[in-house]
C-alpha cells in the first residue's frame, strides 16, 4: 500500500508519499507560502534532484492538487495514478481528549478536529483545511487523523491535571495534553526493539529535543507524564518559548510592560527561551559558538536547558520507580553527543554509563551507553512521517 502523508499549515503543506511494502520514501517535499505571493512546490523523487518550482496556490486544494500532478508527472512522478495511492495520512495537532489514538476521518470526527481549534488556534485550522483539499482532490480514499496528543491520553489524572478550581477542567478542559506524541510513540516503539524486551514491560524516558522540546515518560506502554502541558508552552525552556513559568509573571509583565495578553503570549512564545535569555540566537549550534567565544548569556541559555532537563528526566525515574532507557531524539537530541553527555552525567550515581565513542558518532539508531551501564541511553532519528504512515495503513487494513 502507499500512503500519502500531509502535514498541513496555515500556508504551507509538507508531504510525503511513503511504499509500505518496503517502508521507503517515494516522494517528499513542500508547498509554501500558499495563499502568498511567491509560492513554491519544492518536490523531491527518491531517486531524483529535488525540483523547485514557482506556481501560484491561492489554497490548500490548489496545494494538493500541484502535489498529486508531480507524483504522476512523466519523467519526475514516482507513481502511474493517482489510484495508486491507498489512503491518506493527516497529522493533527490538537485531539483533545476525544482521541487516544489515531482514527478514520468521518464528518463526526472532523466536527471533534474543529472543536478543538480554539486549543490549537494555529495548527487544528490548517490541518482541517488540508483533510478537505485531500477529499475534494480525492474522492473515495480513505483519510486517517493522527494525533500529536493522541499518545499522551494513557496519563492518570494525578499527572494531567492542574491545581486549579476543578469546574475549570469540568467546563474549558483545562488540563495537560501533552505533544509531540506520534514521536514519542515512534522513538519508544523502537527502542523497545533495539532493546530486546517487550514495549508494554519497559520503562523508557523519551527526550525529543528541538527548536521546540519534550520530555515523556512511559510505563508498560503507556505515557504516565510529559512535559509539555495545555499547551506546547510548558516544560523545558525551548528555542524561543519560555517553558515553566510562575504563572504571576504573565499579570506582573502585563501591569509592568503595559501589554495585552495576547502581546505577552507572543513574547513568551517567540521571544523568549533560548533567545530570551541569550539575546543571540535560538539556535543551540549557535549558542555553543557563542559559549565556546565567552558569551556568557549563550552559557547561561545553554545551562539553564540542561539543568531543566536533567530535572525532569530525574522526576520521571521517580514517578516510574526506575528506568531502563533513555532515548534521544531530535534536532538536537540525535546530533548533539555533548548534551547527552552532560544529562547523563548526573544519573551516575545509579550505574548509568557512557561509551564516548558510540555517544560520539554521528546521529544513528544506535545505544550510547556502555555495556555494563544499568541503563541502556539511546539516540533514535525520529520520523513522525513513518509513524503517520503506519496508523493509517493499519486502521485502512
Amino acid at each position: 500500500m502507499k500512503i500519502l502523508v500531509i502535514n498541513a499549515g496555515s500556508s504551507s503543506l509538507k508531504y510525503q508519499l511513503i511504499d509500505m511494502d518496503n517502508k521507503v520514501v517515494m516522494a517528499k517535499g513542500l508547498c509554501d507560502r500558499i495563499g502568498i505571493d511567491g509560492s513554491k512546490l519544492e518536490y523531491k523523487p527518491m531517486n531524483g534532484d529535488k525540483i523547485s518550482t514557482l506556481v501560484e496556490m491561492k489554497n490548500h486544494s490548489d496545494a494538493i492538487k500541484l502535489v498529486l500532478d508531480a507524483l504522476v508527472a512523466p519523467g519526475t512522478g514516482v507513481i502511474v495514478s493517482m489510484d495508486e495511492i491507498g489512503a491518506v495520512g493527516h497529522r493533527v495537532v490538537h485531539g483533545g481528549e476525544n482521541f487516544s489514538e489515531s482514527v478514520i476521518i468521518t464528518p463526526e470526527v472532523k466536527a471533534s478536529i474543529e472543536a478543538c481549534c480554539e486549543l490549537a488556534p494555529l495548527h487544528n485550522p490548517a490541518n482541517i483545511i488540508g483533510i478537505e483539499a485531500c477529499e475534494k482532490a480525492m474522492p473515495g480514499v480513505p483519510n486517517v487523523a493522527v494525533f500529536d496528543t493522541a499518545f499522551h491520553q494513557t496519563m492518570p489524572a494525578t499527572a494531567y491535571m492542574y491545581a486549579l478550581p476543578y469546574e475549570y477542567y469540568e467546563t474549558y478542559k483545562i488540563r495537560r495534553y501533552g505533544f509531540h506524541g506520534t514521536s514519542h510513540k515512534y522513538v519508544s516503539g523502537k527502542a523497545a526493539l533495539l532493546a530486546g524486551k517487550s514495549f508494554n514491560e519497559m520503562k523508557i524516558i523519551t527526550c525529543h529535543l528541538g527548536n521546540g522540546s519534550s520530555v515523556a515518560a512511559i510505563e508498560n506502554g503507556k505515557v504516565v507524564d510529559t512535559s509539555m502541558g495545555f499547551t506546547p508552552l510548558a516544560g523545558l525552556p525551548m528555542g524561543t518559548r519560555c517553558g515553566d513559568i510562575d504563572p504571576a509573571i504573565v499579570t506582573y509583565l502585563i501591569d509592568k510592560l503595559g501589554v495585552s495578553a495576547k502581546e505577552l503570549d507572543t513574547i513568551m512564545n517567540k521571544k523568549s527561551g533560548m533567545l530570551g535569555v541569550s539575546c543571540h540566537s535560538n539556535d543551540y549550534r549557535d549558542l555553543a559558538a557563542g559559549s565556546e567565544a565567552g558569551n556568557e548569556k549563550c552559557t547561561l541559555a545553554f545551562d539553564m536547558f540542561l539543568y531543566s532537563l536533567k530535572k525532569i528526566v530525574g522526576s520521571y525515574i521517580a514517578a516510574m520507580n526506575g528506568v531502563d532507557a533513555i532515548v534521544f531524539t531530535g534536532g538536537v537530541g540525535e546530533n548533539n553527543g555533548w548534551v547527552r553527555e552532560q544529562v547523563m552525567k548526573n544519573f551516575t550515581y545509579m550505574g548509568v554509563k557512557m561509551d564516548d565513542a558510540s555517544n560520539a558518532l554521528p546521529a544513528s539508531e544506535r545505544v550510547v551507553s556502555a555495556s555494563d551501564s544499568t541503563v541502556q541511553v539511546m539516540v533514535i532519528p525520529t520520523d513522525e512521517e513513518m509513524m503517520i504512515a503506519i496508523d493509517t495503513q493499519n486502521l485502512v487494513k
